[in-house]
This record gives structure tokens, C-alpha cells and sequence, in this order.
């Protein structure tokens, strides 16, 4: 809160290219218990004066030689850009009035002077300038703490993020680095395709729980080293929809993302894919992304069913298909975008590969 004090601490530039006015402001002001006041004949001296001191109140004659009061302001306006302009404007021609508020003065002051006059301006000029960086200072504060606690959400988020998934690494020996590289391979790929920052990073964390599902599933039909029995495969798919259900109704963008890719990862552009056969753009973004990534990784890993494949033959089953796995699964701009570089692929692969 402004008290008193505050205000006769306040610091106070005078610029008047009259000697006699500047003594008697001074006086004036002096004489009123004000302390930090300094003052220049100089109107060229005014700007480089404020870069420096940032005075909370200017006194500002209009009529001097060399530049003007209206020109000083002018100058001014460059240094406060967002803040407030603390000029009061002095002036013995009534007619300047008008002009000099429009030109970003807050008040004036007549010639001759009277001390009633120039002390109660002062100090209302004074109040309001010390408020508005009162104000100023506390936004910056509320600002400091809206961001400290942003990131300690965000914090909460990722532990939520990291313990989910050293759950799933508990029910696949494989998950740890299969993960690590998903989130590098969906991160890459939005960028090339030129999506914005916000969700290049929800995709890196979120992208991880896309299999967050397989905890729901029984160890016999998840590490069933043979093929599924229809049954089983049912059992299998339904992984989908229950990593959905545990990463549903949060309020984390990275949990709502998750839960939208643990959901439409298995969906295919052509409609072929499950847990309910979307197709094209109806596949959220995000999944449409992380299919492209999780096939590439399954193909270069090896599985129950099939050895390690090696990197351009993966590409080639990917952008040609083998039966298993066709073009028509991919999103064609998410296609062509994996197929212009795949190299980033390999070596993400080969970087994170145990």
C-alpha cells in the first residue's frame, strides 16, 4: 500500500529551460519534504535521464529551444512503451492544454506558478505512478507463481507419466526400450510434419502409454510365445480400450493425449483396423503418428513370431506392404513424411537400442 513516505521518496526530474522556474520548483517541492529531486535545462539530456533513473514523476516545460516538450514526450513514449508516461506538463499558454494530454501527458501545471497548485498535482501525479508500479510489480509476482506452479504440475504429470509406464516394463521385459524409442520416433515425425511445439511435447510424453493397456491383460496370452487362439486375440485387442479407461477423465494434457493414442493406435487409415474400425481422419492425429512409429519399432524388434528385421526392410514393408501390413494403414501424409526420412528413424533406433 502507498503511504506517505512512499510518495515523498518518490524521484522527480524538472525540466524547464528557465533557471528561475527550476529554483522555485525545487523550492516548492523541497520545502513540501520531497527528497530525490533533480532537474536539467537541457530538453536533449530528458530521455537519456529516464532510461536511467526511471522517474516517477517528470515536470516537463513545453516552450524551450532546441526540442519542444511535445518532442521530449515523443522520446519518452519510446522508453515506456507498456508502462505509464508520469509527465506533468508546464505551460503558460492555456490552449497547449489539450494538445499536450493527447500527446501522453497526465496533467499540467499553469505559469505562473502557485504552490497549492503544484504540490497537489505533484503528489496525485505521484500516487497514481507509484500504484500503477505497485501493480506492475505484483502482476510480475502472480505471473512468477502461475508459472512455478505450472511447473509443478507439470512435474505431477510426468511422474504420473513415469509410473505408468515402469508398470507396463514390469509385464514386458521388451517395454523399457520399445517405449524410449516412441517417444523419440512420434516426436520426430511431428516435427516433420510441422506441428506446433504444444504438441510435440504432448506427443513425446504421451505417446509412451500408448500400451498401457497390456497390464490389464493375463502374462499367459500377452508372452504366449505361439500364435493366438481367436479367443485369446479378442483378449488381446481389448488392450485398447482398457488403456484408454486407465488414462481417462484426467485433466493432464499428456494423460488426455495418451488415452486418445492408447485408444486409435490399432485403427487403420483404410478402416481395417480395431477397437471400431475408423478410418481416415476420424483417427485422432496423435494415433495416426504413433501407428506409423509402433509398426516401424515391431518390425525392427524381434517377436514370438518373427525375427528382427532390418531397417530398409522394414521401410519396404511399411511403404509396400508384406500381407500383414499394407500402405493403406497409414495416414498418406504421415506416410510420406516417415518415407522422406527415414534415416531419423534408424538412427533413433540404433541410438536407443540396449
Amino acid at each position: 500500500m502507498i503511504n506517505s513516505s512512499d510518495i515523498l521518496q518518490g524521484k522527480i526530474l524538472i525540466v524547464d529551460d528557465q533557471e528561475a522556474n527550476v529554483l522555485l520548483l525545487k523550492q516548492i517541492l523541497h520545502g513540501a519534504g520531497y527528497v530525490a529531486i533533480t532537474s536539467t535545462m537541457d530538453p536533449a539530456e530528458v530521455c537519456e535521464l529516464h532510461r536511467k533513473h526511471r522517474y516517477d514523476l517528470i515536470l516537463l516545460d513545453l516552450k524551450m529551444p532546441g526540442l519542444d516538450g511535445f518532442q521530449v514526450m515523443e522520446g519518452l513514449k519510446e522508453i515506456e512503451t507498456v508502462d505509464y508516461l508520469p509527465v506533468i506538463v508546464i505551460t503558460a499558454q492555456p490552449d497547449q492544454k489539450l494538445p499536450a494530454l493527447k500527446a501522453g501527458a497526465k496533467d499540467f501545471i499553469s505559469k505562473p506558478f502557485e504552490l497549492s497548485e503544484v504540490l497537489l498535482r505533484a503528489r496525485n501525479m505521484l500516487e497514481v505512478r507509484l500504484l500503477h508500479k505497485e501493480l506492475h510489480h505484483y502482476n510480475d509476482m502472480l505471473e512468477q507463481r502461475v508459472q512455478e506452479r505450472t511447473a509443478d504440475l507439470q512435474g505431477s504429470y510426468m511422474e504420473t507419466i513415469f509410473t505408468l509406464t515402469r508398470a507396463a516394463e514390469h509385464k514386458d521385459e521388451d517395454t523399457g526400450s520399445h517405449v524410449q524409442r516412441i517417444s523419440y520416433y512420434s516426436c520426430e515425425l511431428a516435427k516433420m510434419l510441422g506441428l506446433d511445439n504444444a504438441f510435440i511435447d504432448k506427443i513425446f510424453f504421451a505417446s509412451p502409454m500408448h500400451d498401457i493397456g497390456k497390464i490389464g491383460i493375463p502374462d499367459h496370452i500377452l508372452l504366449k510365445p505361439g500364435s493366438f487362439t481367436p479367443d485369446e486375440w479378442e483378449i488381446m485387442k481389448g488392450h485398447a480400450a482398457m488403456g484408454a479407461k486407465i488414462l481417462g477423465n484426467s485433466k493432464s494434457p499428456y494423460l488426455m493425449m495418451g488415452a486418445e493414442i492408447a485408444l486409435n493406435h490399432h485403427e487403420c487409415w483404410d478402416g481395417s483396423g480395431y477397437p471400431h474400425g475408423k478410418r481416415g481422419e476420424a483417427i485422432p492425429l496423435a494415433a495416426r503418428i504413433m501407428s506409423i512409429c509402433d509398426v516401424y519399432d515391431a518390425l525392427r524388434s524381434k517377436r514370438p513370431y518373427k525375427p528382427a528385421f532390418e531397417h530398409l526392410k522394414a521401410v519396404d514393408i511399411i511403404t509396400h506392404g508384406d500381407g500383414r501390413t499394407r500402405p493403406a494403414h497409414f495416414d498418406p501424409f504421415v506416410l510420406a513424411a516417415f518415407r522422406q526420412n527415414h534415416q531419423t528413424f534408424r538412427n533413433i533406433f540404433e541410438r536407443y537400442t540396449a
